[in-house]
């Protein structure tokens, strides 16, 4: 993950310098639309911040801690729709489907067993973002964006150690720039999603081996987070 996000910020500087050279500009009213329309895919890494609260089992006098042990990329698919708002902003939903997992470890401290659980997760989101743009400079023009985005898990997770709930929301801290090519716009953007809720289900009606509850005990709180490389076409 680190060496993909080093490799995206080389990219654009790389951009960056080049942009400083004079050129022919491409699509030069493409921005005056009031609505405009695209696509994107990329890749995404989930993340789950832990926090253990040192649970005892009262049965066993076992004491289980979770983390993440290891990220792999995902994949990410939607549309957009923007409305512009004025010269320098717009507001941006844009309907995504998040394929990913999360692979869980479990150790217990007591006797040292370890136990593990590749938490599949397939997100439905609906971001709501404001983008805010610098000025246009040839053919490139960067910007950031800001937002929240309503989450929902289509994977049930029944009779596993940890089971995700259906509902989360995010936080979402983006950055990208817009190039303006001969035929449309392409639009790399990288961008931050920070869950604002405590996404494990500690109601587990669903398990049929009660002594796993002990998993779930251990857990105090848990976020989702996640990092998305997406391409936009417009």
């Amino acid at each position: 993950m680190r060496r993909t996000l080093v490799i995206l910020i080389l990219g654009m500087l790389s951009l960056a310098t080049y942009a400083q050279k004079e050129q022919i500009m491409n699509k030069p009213y493409i921005d005056n639309r009031q609505l405009h329309w695209g696509f994107f895919f990329g890749m995404n890494f989930m993340d789950m911040e832990i926090k253990n609260n040192g649970h005892v089992d009262p049965a066993t006098g076992e004491q289980w801690f979770t983390d993440v042990s290891k990220y792999e990329p995902g994949f990410s698919v939607g549309v957009l729709g923007a409305l512009r708002l004025n010269k320098y902003m717009e507001l941006r939903v844009s309907p995504t489907m998040h394929l990913g997992q999360r692979f869980l470890k479990m150790h217990d401290n007591v006797s040292g067993r370890d136990t593990t659980q590749n938490m599949r997760t397939n997100y439905i989101s609906i971001p709501i973002s404001t983008k805010f743009a610098a000025p246009r400079y040839n053919n490139f023009r960067p910007y950031f964006t800001l937002g929240v985005a309503p989450s929902f898990n289509l994977n049930k997770h029944n009779q596993e150690a940890l089971k995700p709930k259906t509902f989360d929301c995010y936080l979402e801290v983006g950055m990208g720039c817009d190039i303006y090519l001969p035929y449309f716009k392409l639009i790399p953007e990288l961008k931050f999603s920070f869950g604002l809720l405590d996404i494990i289900s500690k109601k587990r009606d669903d398990l049929l081996d009660q002594s796993m509850m002990k998993f779930t005990n251990s857990v105090g709180r848990s976020t989702s987070n996640m990092i998305t490389l997406s391409l936009y076409f417009e």
